[in-house]
Order: structure tokens, then C-alpha cells, then sequence
């Protein structure tokens, strides 16, 4: 594969440079606009997934959320688009890949990517419109930044509150105690400048932002001159370039945008800190206490302090034979390492922070202790050189690796070289690593080059910020009788005048929410720009050792798996499979104990890991198929090291190590429960349909708040040896059930890998026994639930589930495009604009046959699930456009066709035959899905979602406990 090289040049921009990354397969070009200094870094490559992006330099210097909540507004109208929401409506009229904004501390961007040149440009005219053109109506801020209004908007006897979808994501995103570590560190060892503050916004302060305030901040950082932009892709840069030109950059002069980041000021003497966050009263207080200790550092636009804080961090915190992530795995200060353990090098200056969580206040002075300590015998015995090879060699690994299956592969390129340009240093440099990576192995040479950055960096670092965030059973009640005193103060003091004018506001905003924009304005794909099916990677089959073999472009990479379908297991042993998968590949294996394997896995492949995965059939979702994949990657010299490494781990693997069983329950534990503010709707939705097929009870067992619940019991019963040696026990009967299976092997590479990939194979597996076949069976699943899940949150996550059918059944398709229906034509404007949720929607699970409606970080309870309901009835009530229709299949396909990475789409392709999802069935899928009509939708959402026989689960505080009896839920303590 080579990169497009186009070396014509648009008259209104001058090339600066051009620099060829091989490791990349692409051509790095950097331009400047002539008139308004603009940047722009063009990534050419041999890819049809083209992505866009801008982003504006945003520096805060309050935690107003000003930048995060103008994120959102200025994607609400613009100049040539005067629609209420152009950036929603184009979602749903694009074959886009990718499309969102992200705020940071430090920059805000505007990014989409789509592999349809037509729709590309759709995009980028509407993006560039809103981006340096938008209108930023004064309503569109009160619904997606805050207002106030009475609780009955009509009626001014009622109390008043405070409404808005960015106060509302933000009171969700910080319930999350890591969210408030990150933000109260940042703020200590950030005194003065802009990572002080919450870029996102403090859900106290966001309520103190005018409008007057963004309309200030809009002009003074959204201008050309203070923007970089950046693409990826085979459409040439002059072409991007006249584009840019004709729809913005034409119109602008340069400006003088004063917008210092400056470097901190140093402290000369290290900071403790002790602060609170808030639990659920009467859950109690013992092991809660988060200590972490964060270092700053030098630039992270410099490449080689950059490299030397990742050496840093991978030679002390990569795996638990790093000698810091092993001294706070094994400490009994706390139950594990907390999440924030690592280099942050987003920001202008690098943090590095470690530490624990589950442990009590008075303790930070003994982690302070075993900090130093564990340092201080690094500097004093050194680390091996092997080690540092180790590392370097994961440094190559994680440059060459062409990922792309969660985030378009182009996005995350432009991702990491964003930093240095805000930063002013050199985006090039952080892309090819090859360079420094050579030096790096010279400096590695010397014994002393790592204690030495250990001592500087560190030990004799004095900007250093110990933090200790203990729980407070009663922070949450006094900040909403803060809140209740502070508003029903406001209320008191309102004049006839206000009170006329916060319930004009309400109405006019409800008039403008209900209000029909014309669409047409708005350029749109539509179904005759649909490709035909997309091909998927055809695999060969090697019957001597029952393997698939897929040659893809991996740049330099192998894949690997073993694939071993499940054997018959009780119901505790299921329940077990979750600690199994995570387990495998952290304990001992043959003669090597832990630790040794964690470093053998280092040097020898980019990760190994292992999954459960099970699927019901494609005709019916209570028939359960499932498989045990043991997977792994490694560089193509490594090929056989990989292949050995997966079978001794498949045969060799040891649960005799208690110690290390103990502590990584403890860390599942603590990374499940972090899940919940993150990911409560889907945890919601699993609640809702875990009694409509046996797939879906099984997520909601090992995965869902039934498995969070359980972790956290079994963590409980393992202070118990016993316990602990009847857990190693199961574990080990386990594992001997499932080597014993039969196997079938997967190998991705390129195709002059594949032929001394599949030899290892031969040799390494000589007694390979023919593909499994699966003695595993479970009865079928068949009830409703209403449940309320109570956890420590300031926002809900409701669903409504219903049972439906699996994925080759007729209406599967007709049910699949229903869900994008009732989001854009009723769920996201009641939910959304008008509920002040952060979102909501719907959608067909054919994998488990249910049909699930969910909000996410929502403010109502019972109003919302009114409004799931009231959805089936707009449905059937009113008649709709065909248009909505379209966008609706448009979506639809756009997933079906979303591009992965070349190992991504072949692992794809592999597991979705081995479940039954033929390209044959998946055609059928799709040309069904084409021809859906609205009487289809209808009929579907009669036969199916009847709300006589819907499933309810919310996610809530205890607050609501309540208010979810009064709706008849069950109530269930996570």
C-alpha cells in the first residue's frame, strides 16, 4: 500500500514540508493558509476512510464548561444552515464512519470521517459552517447549556430548578470518583494556568456562564488564525484546500489571537491534599479512600522528554513485574492501583501519577513511604536490559499496528500529533518514532540512563501533589440543600418581571424544540449512493490443523487465536468464565511464575488475552452456541514466540498462586464498579432484557449489574483462605475442562507470514485434535423484570426492554431500522432537548432478540419511561415522511458497513461464520433492511413491542428509592 502523494498546491495556502513515514505507509504534508495563518496537516495515505478535523486552541480560566457547552451550541445552526440542529440532522442523513466533538483542557475539535466522497463533502460544508459561522441562538444555549426554569415550566408555584444537557453530563461524568481524582490532582498541580480548572465544567460553576460569556469566547478563539486542521486519506490536499477556501477561510483576515499557554510555575516543596467525595448514606466508609501522587514534568511536545516519560512509566507501572505496579498490587494499604496510575502527555506539561484505591485517609503517608522506597531500590539495582528491549520493542509494536476498529485508524493518527501543534512543538516527530526509537536503544546502553530520569524526574522532583480523596456519607445532601437553599433564595428574590420572563423562555424554548425545521437545506446521501455489499476478507482453510488463514495488510504485525468452543459447565462454573478470561493470562504458567510471565509476555508479543464469546443461533435466540478465544498479537519477527506463548498459556496456565488471584479480583472489582457512572445505560438495558433469551441473561450474569454485584461479594469472601483456596480450585478444574476441548486456530498476517505461521502451528500442536464441538447447553430464558438499581449517581439511566426475534427472522430488519427511527423522530428531541438528558434512543439487539430503549445521564425517571411509550404512540398515530425513513435505513447500513482495521475485519469475518453469520445471511440481512417501509415499521411495533409485556430497569440513587416503588420496581442494591 502507498500513500497518495498529489503535488499540486492551491494559490491561497504554501506547503511547508513533506515527510514520508514508511512504518505508516503514508506521506505527512503541512501547509499554511497565506492570508490567516491556518494550519493544516495532511496525512495522505492509500485509504478510502477520508477524515476531517478541526480544532481551535480553547484555554479556560474558569470551570464554567464555557468551551465544552460552546462545543455543543455551536453545532446548533449556523449562517449558510439555519436549522435548529444541523449536527443531529446529519447524522442521520450521512454514510459517516465517524462523527462527534470533543472538548479537551486545552483544544476543542471538530471531527467526522466517511468513505463516501459525497457525503464527505456534505459534512465538511456543514462542520466548517458551523464551526466559523454559527449562529449560537440564545435558546439553543439555555437547552444545551443551563437554564433555570420551574419545575412545571407553566407553573411558578413550583419549585425552581436547574436544566441542560451539558450541566447534566457533567453532573454524571463527575459522580464518577476517578473523574473527581483527575480534576482535584489537575487543579493542585496546576495552580495557575488553564488545567486548573474543569474544561468540562463543575456542574456548581456551569450555572454562572452567560450567554454574553460564550458569545465573548466564540469570537476571540473561533477564527482561522487560531486553528489547525487536519485530514487523512487519498483525497489530495489542494482539494481540501479549495474547499476550505471557497465555504470559510476566504472570508477571514489574519487576527492576533493573544492565547499563552504557559508553563506552570514550579512549587519547590511537595503538596498534600485531602478532599471528599460523595457516597450513599449508610453504605459506610471503610476502604473507600482513593491516595494518588502525581509528579509534573517536562514538555510533551518534546519528543525526547515525551519518550523518556513513557520509558519512565512502562519500566515502573507496565505489568505486574514493573517494580511500582507490583509494590501497590501486593501493599496492604489498599485493595489495588488506582485507574489513574500512569504518564498523562494530553497537556502541555506531562503528569505522572500513581497510587491506590480502597484504602483508608490516614494512609498517604505510608504510600508516600513505599513510593520512595520502591524507587530508590530501582536507582539502586537498575533495571535489566533485557527489561528495557522489552519495552522498546512494545513502543515499535504500538507504532506499527494499524488499529481502527473502536475509532477511525486515521482519527487516532491525527489524535496524537494534535498535541504538539497547540503546543508548538513538532507533530512529525511524535508520528515517526522510528528515529528516536534508535537513540533511545544507544541511551538504553548505559545502566545508569534509567535511574538517572528515575532520580531527576522523580525522587528529586518537588512538584509533587500527594491527593486523598476519602468518601463522605454526607457531602451529596449537603451540596442539594445547597442547591435547594440557593434557588429557593433566587425564587424568593424573583420580581413579577423575571418570573414572567424564565416562563416565556420555557415556552418560547418548547415552541422552538416542537418547531419542523425545512431540511432541505441541508445536503444529504440517500439510498442510491449506498455501495453494494461490501466484501469481507476471504480466509483459507488448512485441514491439517483445522486453522483459518486471512493475508491482510497488518503492517508488520501477526495475529493469532485459539479458539475452543465451550465444554459442558454447571451454572457456577459459568459464572466463573469472566475471572477465568481476565486471569489466564496474569498468573504463573509451567515453571514460570507470575511475574516471569508477565515479562516473557512483554518481550515476546504485543498482549495476550482471552474472551468468552456466545451467540444464539441466527433463527433462534434461545438456541446458545459459545466459544473460549485465547488471542494474542506480536511483530512478524516474533511469529513463533507468539505461537508458543498461546500454547503453553492454553496448556500450562497455574491458579495455584493465591496471593495474585486475590489481588486481581480486587482490581476487577474496583474496575467494574468504576463502569457504572460510565456505562449505566447499557448496564440499564442488560437489566431490562435479562430474561429474553439466554444470551442476554448471561451478559446480565457475568458482565452486567448482576456480575458487578457478584464481584464485589466474591472480593468480600476471598479474605477467607479458604475461600480463596476453593476459588483456585474451581479455576483450575476449569481450565482443565477447557484444554481438553477440541480447537480450531485463526491466523491473520501477511501473505508471505502465512505459510511459517501455519508451520509453527504444525509443529508446535502436534497432537492437535480436530475442531471442537461443544457440550455446552443452556435452558431456554423467558420472563419480564422490573428492577431499580440504586448506586451513588446524581443523574438515572433508564430502559425499557421488549422481547423480540433473532437476526435471519423477517421483521429483524424492519425491527433494526424502527430503533433509529423513533431516536430521530421523537426520542432525541424529548429525551434530549427536551428532558435535558445527555441522550437517549433505541434499537433492535438481534444477537439476543430484544428490542431496548435507554437514556443515558438523565435527570427524569418516571418522565422518561412515559416517554418510551409515547414513542409507540407517535409511531402508530401520526404519518410520517418517507425521508425519515431513509435516514433511519441510511444509519442502519452506515453501521453494517462501518470500515475496520485489516486484522480487525478478517478476526470480523472469522467469528461471524463461526456463529453462523454467512456473507449469504448478512446479504439477506442487508437487502432486507433496503427494502424496509413504513408500514413495516408499524407493523413490527404492534407484533412486538406491546407495553403490556415490556421489561423495565433504571439506574438511579437512593434518593429515587421512592419514586421507583411508586413505579412498582423491585429494588436492587448494586
Amino acid at each position: 500500500m502507498a500513500a497518495v502523494i498529489d503535488n499540486a498546491i492551491h494559490p491561497a495556502f504554501e506547503k511547508l514540508r513533506s515527510h514520508r513515514i514508511d512504518t505508516l505507509n503514508l506521506e505527512v504534508e503541512e501547509y499554511r493558509h497565506k492570508k490567516t495563518g491556518a494550519r493544516h496537516l495532511h496525512l495522505a495515505a492509500d485509504n478510502d476512510e477520508n477524515v476531517f478535523f478541526v480544532a481551535l486552541r480553547t484555554f479556560p480560566m474558569d470551570s464554567t464548561g464555557v468551551a465544552h457547552i460552546l462545543e455543543h451550541t455551536a453545532l446548533c445552526g449556523s449562517e449558510r444552515y439555519p436549522v435548529r440542529d444541523p449536527f443531529f440532522m446529519m447524522i442521520r442523513r450521512s454514510l459517516n464512519t465517524f462523527m462527534n466533538a470533543f472538548t479537551s483542557s486545552d483544544w476543542t475539535a471538530y471531527p467526522f470521517a466517511s468513505m463516501n466522497r459525497k457525503d464527505f463533502d456534505n459534512l465538511l460544508s456543514v462542520y466548517l459552517d458551523c464551526v466559523f459561522f454559527s449562529k449560537l441562538d440564545p435558546l439553543d444555549f439555555a437547552q444545551e447549556g443551563h437554564r433555570l426554569e420551574f419545575d412545571k415550566p407553566e407553573d411558578p408555584s413550583t419549585d425552581l430548578v436547574y436544566r441542560g444537557v451539558v450541566y447534566n453530563e457533567m453532573k454524571g461524568a463527575m459522580s464518577s470518583p476517578t473523574s473527581q481524582l483527575w480534576q482535584n490532582l489537575s487543579s493542585h498541580l496546576f495552580p495557575t494556568t488553564t488545567y486548573h480548572y474543569n474544561s468540562g465544567g463543575e456542574p456548581d460553576h456551569i450555572v454562572d456562564l452567560s450567554y454574553d460569556d460564550l458569545l465573548q469566547f466564540y469570537r476571540h478563539h473561533y477564527h482561522p488564525s487560531n486553528a489547525i486542521f487536519a485530514t487523512y486519506g487519498n483525497i489530495p490536499a489542494h482539494e481540501h484546500h479549495e474547499k476550505f477556501e471557497e465555504l470559510a477561510l476566504k472570508r477571514f483576515d489574519r487576527l492576533d489571537i493573544d492565547l499563552p499557554v504557559r508553563d506552570e510555575k514550579r512549587m519547590f516543596a511537595p503538596v498534600r491534599v485531602e478532599q471528599g467525595y460523595a457516597v450513599n448514606e449508610g453504605e459506610g466508609t471503610d476502604n473507600k479512600t482513593h491516595i494518588v501522587v502525581g509528579w509534573l514534568l517536562g514538555h510533551s511536545f518534546d519528543l525526547q522528554e515525551n519518550l523518556e516519560g513513557q520509558l519512565l512509566s512502562a519500566v515502573l507501572l507496565e505489568n505486574s513485574a514493573s517494580p511500582l505496579m507490583r509494590a501497590l498490587e501486593t501493599t496492604d494499604l489498599g485493595h489495588a492501583p488506582s485507574p489513574m496510575c500512569g504518564l498523562e502527555d494530553s497537556n502541555r506539561e506531562m503528569t505522572f501519577v500513581c497510587g491506590i484505591e480502597g484504602s483508608e485517609p490516614d494512609k498517604h503517608k505510608d504510600l508516600e513511604a513505599l513510593l520512595e522506597s520502591t524507587l530508590l531500590k530501582v536507582v539502586e539495582e537498575g533495571v535489566s536490559q533485557e527489561r528495557l528491549e522489552a519495552i522498546l520493542h512494545q513502543l515499535e509494536l504500538h507504532q506499527r499496528e494499524i488499529a481502527g476498529d473502536q475509532f477511525p485508524y486515521g482519527l487516532q493518527l491525527i489524535m496524537s500529533a494534535i498535541a504538539p501543534m497547540v503546543h508548538g512543538g513538532d507533530p512529525v516527530e511524535l508520528l515517526d518514532l522510528e528515529p528516536v526509537l534508535a537513540t533511545l536503544r544507544e541511551k538504553i546502553r548505559d545502566p545508569q540512563y534509567v535511574p538517572d530520569l528515575i532520580r531527576r524526574k522523580l525522587l528529586e522532583n518537588p512538584h509533587r501533589v500527594t491527593l486523598t480523596l476519602r468518601p463522605d456519607e454526607k457531602l451529596e445532601s449537603r451540596r442539594q440543600e445547597a442547591i435547594r437553599e440557593a434557588l429557593a433564595r433566587r425564587k424568593a428574590e424573583l420580581t413579577d418581571e423575571e418570573v414572567r420572563m424564565i416562563v416565556d423562555r420555557a415556552r418560547a424554548l418548547e415552541e422552538r424544540q416542537m418547531h419542523k425545521d425545512d431540511d432541505s437545506i441541508l445536503p444529504k446521501v440517500d439510498l442510491s449512493d449506498v455501495p453494494l455489499q461490501m466484501p469481507e476478507p476471504e480466509g483459507r482453510y488448512d485441514g491439517d490443523i483445522s486453522a483459518t488463514v486471512y493475508a491482510r495488510g497488518t503492517n508488520g504485525l501477526v495475529y493469532e487465536q485459539i479458539v475452543v468452543p465451550v465444554p459442558a459447565l454447571t451454572e457456577e462454573e459459568l459464572l466463573l468464565v469472566p475471572y477465568y478470561t481476565t486471569l489466564i493470562s496474569e498468573v504463573g504458567c509451567g515453571d514460570l511464575d507470575y511475574l516471569q510471565m508477565q515479562d516473557r509476555i512483554s518481550a515476546e508479543s504485543g498482549g495476550i488475552g482471552a474472551a468468552f464469546s456466545a451467540k444464539g443461533r441466527i433463527d433462534d435466540v434461545q438456541e446458545l452456541s459459545g466459544y473460549i478465544i485465547f488471542n494474542g498479537k506480536a511483530l512478524a519477527r516474533n511469529r513463533s514466540e507468539l505461537t508458543r506463548l498461546l500454547r503453553d498459556v492454553y496448556t500450562s496456565a497455574r491458579f495455584d498462586e493465591k496471593e495474585r488471584i486475590r489481588e486481581i479480583i480486587a482490581q476487577i472489582r474496583a474496575r467494574r464498579e468504576q463502569a457504572v457512572t460510565g456505562s449505566g445505560h447499557a448496564l440499564a438495558m442488560g437489566a431490562a432484557s435479562q430474561g429474553m433469551s439466554p444470551g442476554a441473561w448471561l451478559s446480565f450474569r457475568l458482565g452486567g449489574l448482576a456480575g458487578i454485584r457478584g464481584t464485589k461479594q466474591l472480593d468480600q469472601a476471598l479474605k477467607d483462605p479458604e475461600e480463596l483456596a476453593a476459588l483456585c480450585a474451581k479455576l483450575s478444574a476449569l481450565h482443565e475442562k477447557i484444554r481438553n476441548q477440541g480447537r480450531e486456530f485463526l491466523v491473520i498476517g501477511e501473505e508471505e507470514q502465512l505459510p511459517a505461521m501455519v508451520d509453527d502451528l504444525k509443529s508446535c500442536w502436534r497432537d492437535a485434535s480436530e475442531a471442537g464441538v461443544s457440550g455446552w447447553k443452556m435452558e431456554p430464558v423467558n420472563y419480564t423484570t422490573r428492577e431499580a438499581w440504586l448506586t451513588s449517581t446524581q443523574v438515572n439511566f433508564c430502559s425499557r426492554a421488549y422481547s423480540t426475534v433473532a437476526v435471519d427472522h423477517p421483521d429483524a430488519a424492519a425491527l433494526t431500522v424502527l430503533g433509529g427511527f423513533l431516536r430521530n423522530g421523537y426520542l432525541h428531541r424529548a429525551i434530549r432537548e427536551k428532558g435535558g438528558a445527555y441522550g437517549g434512543g433505541a434499537g433492535q439487539d438481534s444477537v439476543n432478540g430484544t428490542f431496548r430503549f435507554f437514556s443515558y445521564r438523565d435527570p427524569r425517571l418516571e418522565e422518561t419511561l412515559d416517554d418510551f411509550d409515547a414513542a409507540l404512540a407517535w409511531l402508530q398515530d401520526n404519518d410520517h415522511d418517507y425521508q425519515e425513513l431513509e435516514e433511519s435505513i441510511l444509519g442502519v447500513i452506515g453501521q453494517l458497513d462501518r470500515p475496520r482495521s485489516p486484522a480487525g475485519a478478517a478476526r470480523h469475518a472469522f467469528h461471524n461464520k463461526l456463529f453462523g453469520r454467512t456473507p449469504e445471511q448478512r446479504a439477506r440481512f442487508r437487502e432486507r433492511v433496503l427494502s424496509v417501509t413504513l408500514d413495516d415499521l408499524k407493523r413490527v411495533a404492534r407484533t412486538w413491542l406491546v407495553p403490556e409485556k415490556a421489561s423495565t430497569a433504571v439506574v438511579t440513587s437512593p434518593e429515587n428509592r421512592a419514586r421507583a416503588e411508586k413505579l412498582g420496581l423491585a429494588i436492587q442494591e448494586l
